[in-house]
C-alpha cells in the first residue's frame, strides 16, 4: 500500500476521531478544515511569493476566520474580494482596511454605500475596465461623496495564432486602450486610480501534470510558458507606459498555481492566492507546488443497496465552470472509493463504489474534497477547525454569518 494510501486512511481516523468527540453529532455535511495543513500551506505561498505581499482571495475561503487566519500570518497582506457589498462587510467587521475588489461592480446599492462612507472609501478599492464602470459609480453619487479608489483589470491571457486562450475578463489588452482608460480615470473628478491587476487564470488554475494526460500536460505546460513569457512583456510595456500617466500604489497579479513565475515578474508588487490556503480537487495534478488538502466534508453513510455499495446522504456538492468529472467532488477518505458513472454526486444521495465500499456501514463517515476551494462553504454554516484529532472550533462560514454574496 502507498505512503499516500496509508496517510489518506489515517486522516479518516482523525477526522472521525475529532468529529467523534463533539457533544453532539454535527449534521452533514460536516465541513472541517485541517489547520496543520493550512498553516503549511500559508507558509509555502510565502515562500513562493519570495518577499512580495501575498493578498488574501477572500472568494477562496468564505470563512471570515479563515481569512483573518490567514491576514496574521507573515507575509500576507490584504484582502481580494468578489463583490463590493462583501467588501463593504469585510471593513465594516474589522476583518480588513486594505480590500480590493476583484470584478467590477454595476450593484448601485453597494456602490452607494462605499461613496458614503469615508472610511470604507479609503480602505476599499474597486475594479473598472470600462468607463460605463465609472459612470455607474457617478449615477450613486450625491454632494461631497467621498472619491473612489480605481484599479484597472487588464487582460492577461495569451494571444496566440489569432485566439485567445485564459479567462474572458476585461477588453483591456493593448497598452494603448490601457492607458486611455487610465486617462479617462485620471481626467475625472471623483476617481483615484491606484492599481492594476492581472489575473493569468490560464497559468494559475490549469492542472499541468496528469498522470494518464501526458501529452496534454506537456501542451498544457508550453502553453503556460508561452503565456507566462508574453505576459511578462506585456506587463513592462504597460507599466512603463502607466507611469506617464499615473503613479499606481500597487500591480496584482497571480493565482495559487502561478505564485512563482508572477512574483518574478518585475512589474508585479502583490500576489493574489486563495485556493493555495486549502487546496481543493482542482488543484492536484499542477506541477509548480505540492497540495496537501486542508479542507473536507464528511457525509454518512445511509444505505447499502449491496454488499459492494455504499450510499451516503447528500453529496452532490459540484463546482463552477465547465461541466465534467473535474467539477465534481472527490471521495476522499477512506481511498479507494469512486462515484458511480450513471448517478455520480447526487443532491440527496451518492452511491460509491471501491473496495472500501464493501466495508463501510450505516453510519459511517466518509471524507470528500470539493472540487474548488471557497464554493464548499456555501452549503454550510459550521467549519469544524481540526488540529490532530480535536475540533479546536467551530466558526462561522459567510452563509453562518447570514450573508451571500
Amino acid at each position: 500500500m502507498s505512503d499516500h494510501f496509508v496517510d489518506r486512511n489515517r486522516l479518516w481516523s482523525r477526522l472521525n476521531a475529532a468529529v467523534g468527540a463533539l457533544p453532539e453529532p454535527p449534521a452533514t455535511p460536516i465541513a472541517v478544515v485541517d489547520l496543520e495543513a493550512f498553516e503549511a500551506n500559508a507558509d509555502d505561498l510565502v515562500r513562493r511569493a519570495a518577499g512580495k505581499p501575498v493578498r488574501v482571495a477572500s472568494k477562496s475561503l468564505r470563512v471570515p476566520a479563515l481569512i483573518e487566519r490567514a491576514l496574521a500570518r507573515e507575509g500576507f497582506s490584504g484582502v481580494l474580494a468578489f463583490t463590493v457589498a462583501e467588501a463593504l462587510w469585510l471593513h465594516d467587521t474589522g476583518i480588513s482596511d486594505d480590500i480590493v475588489v476583484a470584478y467590477p461592480s454595476v450593484d448601485t446599492a453597494a456602490l452607494g454605500r462605499l461613496v458614503a462612507s469615508p472610511s470604507a472609501a479609503a480602505a476599499i478599492t474597486v475594479m473598472v475596465d470600462d468607463v460605463a464602470h465609472l459612470d455607474v459609480i457617478d449615477s450613486v453619487r450625491t454632494p461631497g461623496s467621498s472619491p473612489v479608489r480605481v484599479a484597472l483589470d487588464v487582460d492577461a491571457g495569451l494571444r496566440l495564432g489569432g485566439q485567445h486562450i485564459g479567462p474572458k475578463r476585461s477588453p483591456l489588452f493593448d497598452t494603448s486602450d490601457v492607458v486611455a482608460l487610465a486617462r479617462r480615470v485620471v481626467e475625472r473628478d471623483g476617481f483615484r486610480l491606484v492599481g492594476v491587476m492581472t489575473y493569468e487564470g490560464q497559468v494559475a488554475g490549469v492542472q499541468d501534470d496528469v498522470p494518464d494526460q501526458r501529452t496534454k500536460s506537456l501542451l498544457v505546460r508550453r502553453l503556460k510558458q508561452a503565456s507566462m513569457a508574453q505576459l511578462e512583456v506585456r506587463r513592462r510595456e504597460i507599466s512603463e507606459a502607466l507611469a506617464r500617466v499615473v503613479e499606481l500604489e500597487f500591480w496584482n497579479g497571480g493565482g495559487s498555481g502561478s505564485v512563482e513565475a508572477t512574483a518574478a515578474d518585475g512589474a508585479v508588487t502583490e500576489i493574489a492566492a486563495g485556493s493555495g490556503l486549502l487546496v481543493p480537487g482542482i488543484f492536484d495534478h499542477i506541477a509548480s507546488f505540492t497540495p496537501r488538502p486542508a479542507a473536507y466534508f464528511g457525509l454518512r453513510v445511509t444505505r447499502k443497496p449491496s454488499p459492494s455499495l455504499a450510499t451516503v446522504h447528500g453529496g452532490g456538492l459540484v463546482a463552477s465552470g465547465a461541466t465534467g468529472a473535474d467539477r465534481s467532488p472527490v471521495p476522499w477518505a477512506p481511498p479507494g472509493l469512486h462515484l458511480t458513472g450513471l448517478e455520480g454526486a447526487g443532491e440527496v444521495q451518492t452511491p460509491l463504489t471501491g473496495h472500501p465500499a464493501a466495508l463501510l456501514a450505516i453510519g459511517d463517515l466518509v471524507w470528500f474534497r470539493h472540487a474548488k476551494s471557497g464554493e464548499l462553504f456555501e452549503h454550510v454554516r459550521d467549519v469544524h477547525l481540526v488540529r490532530g484529532e480535536s475540533v479546536t472550533e467551530v466558526v462561522p462560514s459567510y452563509r453562518g454569518c447570514d450573508r451571500a454574496f
